[in-house]
């Protein structure tokens, strides 16, 4: 799918679900970045607050391209700022706090994920913009939570180090090995924007309900940490239940092997599918094997025993020609893709899943994760290109503002904007 492509056309000119609702952010990096552009891509109208000069941090991330002003613009802001309009502001300077404070009232959602207190400090907290205005949803994402409950409020935090934290790396590390940091990429990151989004929605229709608090909003704080112990819920709940590690679930064959070209991952957890998988890799004398006979036996002679049973059967064919054999008899398998693989799977064609956005300093195109939300009785796309840094700051504050061009040449030349 390129920019500007629409998918579902009948219903291209109706509108999108979250059309009229207006978001301010002062974001960086990926987490708040990925909730404001999956609100975009749902018909919200973003406006991206960064810093003059060089803008927010993810724009200096690697790898990158060139801006058509020579600037460099990385790969984690291509990914997450599709569909919005950037405007530079200081806040540091108290002519960009006041700003950001006139502009708030003309929003729905005013959001930030600075380091927790760190809106505060500059004086565009929640209460801040409670003050200015009492229907704000006000959204924080910040490592550790904005309150004063964690011991950890005050550190830094990347995607990496919430998922440490979320115990996932020591449950999924093998014996003799060292945990692996960003096993899935930015799962921290993700999770925390998707619970952001769904505070968002939540509030916003709270506030539009009839009754005592209509037309209030409220401060919705989102912790990456808590967003990533929500999605990697195994840890916690298999502790309770006195599972420490993978390795002691039990739980059946989750696993790697490999074929002759390529690797596939393939689950059995139930013992009809063991069965199947049974006749399928022409192992029959499997079911006759009392050592098989439960899912504990399964993980305890994985390497002596299965393993070399399905990786000898899949040892003449591709991933995926195992995969289709396996899949064919109902089993749950899938090839363990390259990069390269995945960005030509038909899948992802027939989805949507890639946005292709040309690049202003010639090359291929950048790829970017399509909307994984498909809905029936709305348009997917266009999508519009990420903003050049203060692309659209004249704009935004003479229609919010009132500034003439006096006044912004003023507050350029001062570093305001």
């Amino acid at each position: 799918m390129k920019l500007g492509d629409i998918a579902n056309e009948a219903f291209a000119g109706g509108p999108r679900p979250l059309e009229g609702v207006r978001v301010l952010a002062a974001e960086q990096m990926a987490a708040l970045p990925f909730a404001t552009q999956l609100m975009a891509r749902l018909g919200a109208e973003v406006v991206k607050v960064e810093r003059p000069g060089d803008g927010e941090t993810g724009r200096q991330s690697q790898p990158a391209i060139t801006d058509p002003e020579g600037r460099s613009v990385g790969a984690t802001f291509l990914r997450n700022n599709l569909n919005k309009r950037s405007v530079t502001l200081n806040l540091k300077d108290p002519r960009g706090v006041e700003i950001f404070l006139r502009l708030a009232p003309q929003f729905d959602v005013v959001c930030e994920n600075f380091k927790a207190g760190g809106a505060d400090a500059l004086g565009i907290g929640y209460e801040a913009v409670r003050a200015v205005h009492p229907g704000a949803v006000y959204l924080s994402v910040s490592g550790f939570g904005s309150g004063p409950e964690s011991p950890y409020r005050d550190r830094a935090a990347y995607a990496s180090i919430v998922e440490a934290m979320s115990g996932i790396l020591e449950y999924k590390r093998r014996p003799d090995h060292p945990p692996t940091a960003n096993p899935v990429g930015a799962l921290g990151d993700i999770s925390a924007a998707l619970f952001g989004v769904i505070g968002v929605l939540a509030a916003l229709r709270q506030r539009d309900r009839p009754g005592p608090e209509f037309g209030l909003g409220q401060h919705i704080d989102v912790a990456m940490l808590d967003a990533t112990i929500a999605m990697t819920d195994i840890v916690t709940n298999f502790f309770s239940m006195g599972i420490v590690d993978e390795a002691a679930a039990d739980v059946g064959i989750v696993e790697t092997f490999a074929a002759g070209q390529g690797h596939f991952v393939l689950q059995v957890v139930r013992e009809h599918h063991f069965e199947r998988l049974a006749e399928v890799t022409g192992n029959p004398q499997w079911l006759r094997d009392s050592r098989l006979a439960s899912r504990g036996g399964w993980v305890m002679h994985l390497e002596d025993v299965l393993r070399p049973g399905v990786e000898g059967w899949a040892a003449g064919k591709t991933s995926t020609e195992a995969v289709a054999a396996l899949t064919a008899q109902g089993l749950a398998a899938g090839p363990s893709l390259t990069s390269a693989e995945v960005c030509a799977d038909p899948h992802v064609a027939g989805r949507n899943m890639i946005v292709e956005m040309p690049r202003p300093d010639g090359g291929d195109p950048v790829f970017i994760p399509g909307n994984p939300i498909k809905m029936s009785r709305t348009a997917e796309g266009p999508e519009t290109r990420v903003p050049w840094l203060g692309e659209h700051t004249d704009a935004v504050l003479a229609a919010e503002l009132g500034l003439g061009p006096d006044e912004l040449d003023g507050l350029r030349a001062t570093g305001v904007i």
